[in-house]
């Protein structure tokens, strides 16, 4: 596609537009890539937007764009191919994206598209805290429509990017997608390995025009990018100095700002969804001197109303449910952010080496996680454990959330750790990181054993769940590292003051974020409550993880285990007893229906022995690893083996669920509940109505059956004196007739409420014809095949029905005979 050189840019984003509806992909991005190459920035800057959108979609979901969250190798490898050529970061988009920002055009974006939080507060003008909404903000003139920040192109591109995967329609269920195989999965990974490099540094951004380099934002260099660094809540003063301009920044501070830009963008649109009122607490100055007269020991007195607690988060909450998709690529995010961060060098790590000649890559590898993401994802993982559905799919924010958990497993050493099968001790040196993120390990986990004491643990994927928690926090040392984190924190308050002052030593005046550092803090009981207090507020309520209330809650999670592992051994001996060709003769309906089968349905069923050995497997070694951490003995488990009361009572029966005799029946009590969620014990409920009425079954058609049950009931109205008279007959026919025409005897059957076992009052039915069963798939089936092998034999359709009403008849006749001579031997 040839474009004259000097075409008006309207034409040449109509020629685009148009290319894009008649010309194949492949065709679309070659022509884009010479645009590109020949275009100047002045006449690219009109079609960027659309570009941009085009491939995203819109933010309002309507558009899909290159659909890269469905474009996978496998399935479409030509334009898979072009795809991630053309949006590489090395690749042609990206150097549109620095040929634009070379003439620092600036593009609007609507504020109404991001995170609830976020619109909220530029929405009441009250400017985010983050530096990526720094003059940026435009208010519209008298009778524009809203507001709009005003982007860079990098920026423009990386939100579009981002919010991709929130604004676009979750994928539909029927479409198998695997998420880490998908175009924007590995385009985020290829960013983030690009950006934020563990070797190396940042490779600079591609030029336009030979030697030249596209300069980085003017508002935001040199010390803009690293205004509220700091690995604590960055205090007022500390701003105001960071502010400053510095006079011997280093040069290479001049492109961070492209890593800082993105892992930002990142954390805002995936992570920053919460209550608008927790954001601003957290966000106002109030907050900042709540920190800030704490720190300094201020007189209670003197302290602003306290920060709420995050009990009140969900009173507030935002209306978002993130996907499964969307917790997949934050969990990425993450492993590369803790290789990332643990990439430093042992001389580089180390506070005391911090001067001048310390590299702003390097000072943002030590401020990555505890200054953007911390916060936020603690917010965001509290969200998803209240709110996700207590089914698998929870599996997603769990490793999510153990990936965080565990950052010595992306650190250069763990392939030195990977060689043994034993779990390696783990090291001294990542106490600091335990301490400061205390809330992590122990909130969290109290709120996964709450949503276990909810789930059926017989399920070979609950239990895994369950195993996957256990094993991690029974890594040697870890939970020791906890322990110690929760005695800084209860540790009394008056033994910080004197040592105070040597935490709040500034810069001088001229100096920047690239100046010394101020000693690095040494007492680790005001690191650990500044992490608590800055997370939960002030007048938060601590509940220590190897406390009493917690450790009941384990005691409570192990007796469900427990329980958990009978049940499942009681399926798998009950699928040992039944033949194997059991379940193929029950689909062909030759076997007999149990609606009131012993146990709920269940994955293991479906799965086989090899799921309940499984099961079994992860539940025992969950179990063993809970007694490792919490320091369980022997006899406290067996104890609540013998406190299960799970045996057969003294007629060989399963006993009820566990309940309470009130004035309405019985209630359930929190253990019975629990019982019947794990399929261990189940009340005997049976159909106790008219059998004519009962609801039509899978096994039956439904318009035969309701086609059948007017019949009968016609006969019946028709000849129901005939009928009473042939069954008060005394002789055979009338026993032959009261056999087909009246129904058993109900005299064993319960009320539904097993409460006295009171026994209901035979009703009274006169004799009626019953059809129902010609209705069933079985009984269609099993004649069908009878025809089919008298065909065999040459006997065709009326005598092959003769014979069948015959041998129907004998058989009558010997059941008729039997039940009257046992009524008989019962008198």
């Amino acid at each position: 596609m040839a474009f004259p050189h000097l075409q008006q840019p309207s034409f040449l984003l109509a020629s685009l537009k148009a290319d894009s509806i008649n010309k194949p992909f492949a065709q679309r991005c070659q022509d884009l890539v010479k645009v590109i190459e020949d275009f100047p920035a002045k006449e690219l800057h009109t079609i960027f937007p659309w570009l941009v959108e085009s491939i995203f979609g819109s933010l309002d979901g309507i558009l899909i764009g290159w659909n890269l969250r469905c474009l996978q190798g496998r399935m479409n490898p030509v334009e898979y191919n072009i795809a991630m050529e053309f949006l590489d970061p090395g690749g042609p988009m990206m150097k549109l994206v620095y040929k634009l920002q070379a003439e620092d055009y600036k593009f609007d974006f609507p504020v109404s598209y991001l995170p609830g939080p976020v619109k909220a507060s530029i929405q009441e003008r009250v400017l985010p805290d983050s530096p990526l909404y720094h003059n940026k903000v435009q208010f519209p003139p008298t009778g524009g429509l809203g507001l709009n920040l005003a982007l860079n192109p990098f920026e423009y591109y990386i939100f579009f990017f981002a919010l991709s995967l929130i604004t676009q329609k979750p994928l539909p269920v029927s479409l198998h997608v695997r998420t880490s195989d998908c175009a924007y999965f590995i385009l985020v990974d290829r960013y983030l390995s690009w950006f934020l490099p563990t070797e190396g540094s940042v490779p600079p951004p591609l030029s336009s025009s030979p030697g030249g380099t596209s300069p980085s934002p003017a508002p935001r260099t040199p010390a803009m990018p690293f205004a509220s660094y700091g690995l604590h809540h960055t205090s007022l003063l500390k701003r105001h100095i960071s502010h400053q301009t510095s006079v011997n920044a280093d040069p290479a501070s001049h492109e961070i700002w492209r890593s800082e830009t993105l892992l930002q963008v990142f954390v805002e649109m995936w992570l920053h969804h919460y209550s608008l009122e927790m954001y601003q607490k957290m966000q106002s100055p109030h907050a900042k001197l709540e920190v800030l007269h704490y720190r300094l020991s201020v007189s209670s007195a003197l302290h602003s109303p306290a920060q709420p607690s995050l009990q009140a988060l969900h009173a507030y909450q935002e209306s978002f449910t993130p996907t499964e998709e969307h917790v997949l690529v934050v969990r990425l995010l993450l492993k590369h952010l803790h290789a990332f961060a643990n990439s430093l060098k042992p001389e580089q790590a180390s506070p005391s080496t911090h001067s001048h000649a310390t590299s702003p890559l390097e000072e943002f590898k030590r401020a990555a996680v505890p200054r953007f993401v911390q916060q936020k994802l603690y917010l965001f993982l509290q969200h998803c454990f209240g709110h996700w559905p207590l089914d698998a799919s929870f599996r997603a924010v769990l490793e999510m959330w153990l990936s965080y958990l565990q950052p010595w497993r992306y650190a250069p050493e763990k392939q030195a750790q990977s060689s043994d099968s034993q779990p390696r001790c783990v090291s001294e040196k990542w106490a600091p990181f335990v301490q400061e993120n205390l809330l992590m390990y122990t909130k969290l986990f109290v709120g996964f054993l709450n949503r276990a004491l909810r789930t059926d643990l017989v399920s070979p994927k609950n239990a895994l769940m369950v195993f996957r928690v256990a094993k991690v926090f029974a890594q040697p040392n870890l939970a020791e590292m906890i322990q110690k984190g929760e005695q800084l924190f209860l540790e009394p308050e008056l033994v910080i003051p004197h040592r105070q002052h040597r935490l709040f030593t500034a810069p001088t005046v001229t100096g920047s974020f690239l100046s010394p550092w101020p000693p690095a803090v040494t007492d680790a009981s005001f690191k650990v409550k500044s992490h608590v207090y800055g997370l939960e507020g002030q007048d938060c309520k601590y509940t220590p993880m190897f406390g009493p209330e917690v450790r009941t809650l384990v005691l409570r999670l192990a007796q469900l285990i427990t329980q958990a592992k009978q049940t499942a051994k009681s399926i798998s001996d009950q699928c040992v007893e039944n033949p194997a060709g059991h379940s193929f003769l029950s689909w062909l309906g030759f076997s007999p229906t149990d609606p009131n089968g012993l146990y709920p349905a269940n994955d293991l069923d479906e799965m086989g022995q090899d799921s309940v050995r499984k099961t079994d497997e992860y539940l025992e070694k969950a179990l063993e690893y809970l007694r490792q951490i919490f320091r369980l003995s022997e006899a406290q488990l067996a104890q609540l083996t013998f406190a299960l009361g799970t045996t057969q009572d003294e007629n060989g029966k399963k006993q009820l669920p566990d309940c309470i005799v009130g004035d309405d029946g019985l209630i359930l009590t929190p253990l019975g509940r629990y019982q019947i969620i794990n399929g261990l014990r189940r009340f005997e409920i049976e159909y106790q109505g008219d059998s004519e009425l009962q609801p039509i079954r899978s096994y039956e058609i439904p318009s035969l059956v309701r086609a059948l049950f007017r019949l009968s009931s016609t006969i019946n109205r028709r000849f129901a004196g005939q009928m009473v008279a042939l069954c008060s007959r005394d002789d055979f026919l009338g026993s032959f007739c009261r056999y087909h025409l009246t129904e058993p005897v109900l005299a064993n059957r319960h009320l539904l409420s097993p409460v006295g076992r009171r026994q209901v009052a035979n009703h009274a039915r006169g004799p009626r014809l019953s059809l129902r069963f010609l209705g069933s798939y079985r009984t269609l089936l099993s004649l069908l095949l009878v025809f089919f092998v008298a065909s065999l034999f040459c006997i065709g359709p009326l005598p092959c029905s003769l014979l069948l009403v015959l041998g129907y008849l004998l058989y009558a006749m010997a059941m008729t005979l039997l039940t009257e001579r046992g009524k008989l031997h019962q008198l």
